[in-house]
């Protein structure tokens, strides 16, 4: 084999891994991440070690209050985002029928005496 072709083959993957290795060792402490952990996780697993790492970085910066999925301004919506136009309509129940909230009823008509 040509030495050429050898480092084409075997010294540019292995750069590339090294890199994400380094970017990692270096990048991790920044946000409170085990720097030695994610460098192996990086250079063991090539790319999807590197894309972990980068993921779950991005997870240590999750603010709740700017996330529009994190729940509703009345409570009730439970991480689901309502349109401006559907606000203030009954909500539904199971199969399409209008929801009860929490009369009473026993909608599975258990026997006198079973409490679940």
């Amino acid at each position: 084999m040509q030495p050429l072709v050898a480092v084409i083959l075997v010294g540019v993957p292995l750069a590339w891994l090294v890199g994400f290795a380094a970017y990692a060792y270096v990048d991790a402490p920044k946000y409170g991440m085990d720097p030695r952990k994610w460098a192996l996780i990086s250079f063991a697993v090539p790319l999807f070690g590197f894309l972990a790492y980068v993921f779950e970085r991005d997870e240590q910066e999750y603010d709740p209050e700017t996330d529009p999925y994190a729940g509703g301004s009345d409570g009730r919506t439970g991480g689901f985002a309502v349109h401006e136009s559907r606000q203030g309509e009954a909500r539904l129940g199971p199969a399409g029928t209008e929801a009860d909230d929490d009369d009473g009823d026993d909608e599975w008509n258990d026997p006198d005496g079973v409490d679940l």
